[in-house]
């Protein structure tokens, strides 16, 4: 029954009808069709366009990849070039290509130190004067103790009688701070280094509580180098932040026989003077000056008579020259000897040195007057030191020509400190090269000409050095 009417409705539909789906049935077939066609080539542009978007992100990548590439390099460069400025923010770019640099990644101590340098610790940003001032509080997060560690050997031997080829075990530093407050911080070079025979010794070369104010004014108390000259303020313990194996001569310390007092205990003020692009900076300080002995030449404790050390320290660091520092200082002291008259001391220095990130150059003079009470004569030594070195990857070659000429009976460096001068002028060698950013190499040629050196002409002696200095 079903199907009889199912085929009965089918019969009777009307011509018109078929007429009509005759039409749109191939219509919408060809819709269909088309549907799917753009549908694939609506796939295929996608998969074209997701392809040329990898290609794309690709080549950024590849780009990101090379400019990273660079910046490292460029950090590497700062930190090799930082070196010497140690670091401290009192004078802050010792180096080429600068320092306390690059230094970041080695030190912050005085730099942010630059540093470096280069993680130790960084200086913490002064308030602006006028600000409200808020009570120092003290933090156990902010006041850990940061620790960074510098260290080197040597191999040397020279053509001088009575001398033989060594091995020697150089300063192991450990360079100490803690940033106490906001303003406060402290600061201490721990060193172990040679003592009496082949023992070793430890010595706390510098002892600081520092008070940041602003950039106008800070101020440290406690055991510091004394700011005589460019070479003492920007060149810590160390050689790791040196170009060469050593200090020039002149600027030895203490107690490696060095006839300045490098040290000092007492007050010193430092910071920025209102001038524009000119860049001028001041080093004040006052301490108890060198004790007039051949024991122990700091007088950490006591001062053996009432009278102080002042030096005054002016260097301008002008914008139109990046790099270029140039300066003078002045130390005023009155020594006292044991059994002997007292001993007016002035040591006038003055400097020009240029420092970029491949190029270091360094120029100093200086004149030490010592003026016996009782008598007109005074004794003048003048000296000076010159040292250029470039940068050319990894390897840093490098000149350095020193000269002092002490006086006969000079009557402070032997007779009181046991250190004999006289005559002494030679040029220095060396290639420096750095491994890592942490361990570098250095071979070094001296050649020095002694000349009325406790009153005879000795032999010229030359001496060749190897030493590695590390940081870590």
């Amino acid at each position: 029954m079903r199907s009889h009417i199912f085929q009965a409705d089918a019969c009777h539909v009307p011509s018109t009808g078929w007429t009509t789906v005759k039409r749109v049935l191939p219509l919408m077939l060809g819709i269909f069709l088309n549907v799917n066609t753009l549908t694939a080539q609506q796939v295929d542009h996608g998969a074209d366009v997701d392809a040329h978007t990898v290609n794309v992100l690709l080549r950024r990548i590849e780009q990101l990849e090379d400019s990273q590439k660079q910046l490292q390099d460029r950090i590497a460069q700062l930190e090799h070039a930082q070196r010497g400025l140690a670091q401290d923010s009192t004078l802050e770019s010792p180096v080429p290509g600068a320092v306390e640099k690059g230094q970041q990644t080695l030190t912050q101590d005085s730099a942010a130190q630059s540093s470096a340098h280069f993680g130790i610790a960084s200086e913490t940003p002064a308030s602006t004067q006028g600000e409200e001032a808020s009570p120092e509080r003290v933090g156990e997060d902010r006041t850990l103790l940061n620790i960074r560690g510098f260290g080197d050997f040597t191999l040397h031997g020279q053509n001088q009688k009575g001398t033989a080829t060594s091995f020697t075990l150089g300063q192991i530093d450990l360079f100490i701070t803690s940033n106490i407050s906001e303003r406060f911080r402290f600061v201490t070079d721990l060193v172990f280094e040679k003592g009496v025979g082949n023992d070793f010794e430890e010595d706390l070369e510098r002892v600081l509580l520092e008070y940041r104010y602003n950039d106008y004014f800070k101020l440290q108390l406690g055991r510091y180098h004394s700011a005589i000259g460019y070479y003492n303020l920007a060149f810590r313990h160390s050689s790791w932040w040196q170009t060469a194996t050593g200090r020039p001569y002149l600027f030895l310390f203490e107690d490696e026989g060095g006839i300045l007092p490098g040290h000092n205990v007492g007050a010193s003020a430092s910071g920025e003077i209102p001038s524009g692009k000119l860049g001028l900076h001041y080093v004040a300080e006052i301490g108890n000056g060198r004790a007039p002995t051949q024991s122990e030449p700091v007088q950490n404790f006591a001062d053996l008579n009432n009278h102080k050390s002042v030096d005054l320290n002016i260097f301008a660091r002008p914008e139109a020259i990046p790099g270029l520092q140039v300066g003078s200082s002045i130390y005023r002291d009155v020594l006292s000897p044991a059994n002997s008259a007292r001993v007016g001391e002035t040591i006038l220095d003055t400097y020009a040195v240029l420092t970029r990130w491949k190029l270091e150059w360094l120029n100093e003079g200086l004149l030490i007057r010592h003026a016996p009470q009782g008598i007109s004569r005074v004794f003048n030594t003048p000296g000076f030191y010159t040292q250029i070195s470039e940068g050319f990857g990894s390897f840093r070659p490098y000149f350095r020509y020193q000269y002092v000429n002490a006086p006969d009976n000079e009557p402070i460096f032997l007779p009181v400190y046991g250190i004999p001068v006289g005559l002494q002028y030679g040029p220095s060698i060396g290639v420096r090269y750095d491994f890592t950013e942490s361990v570098a190499a250095k071979l070094q040629y001296d050649y020095t000409d002694m000349r009325r050196v406790q009153g005879i002409t000795q032999p010229a002696v030359g001496q060749l050095s190897l030493q590695t200095t590390f940081a870590f």
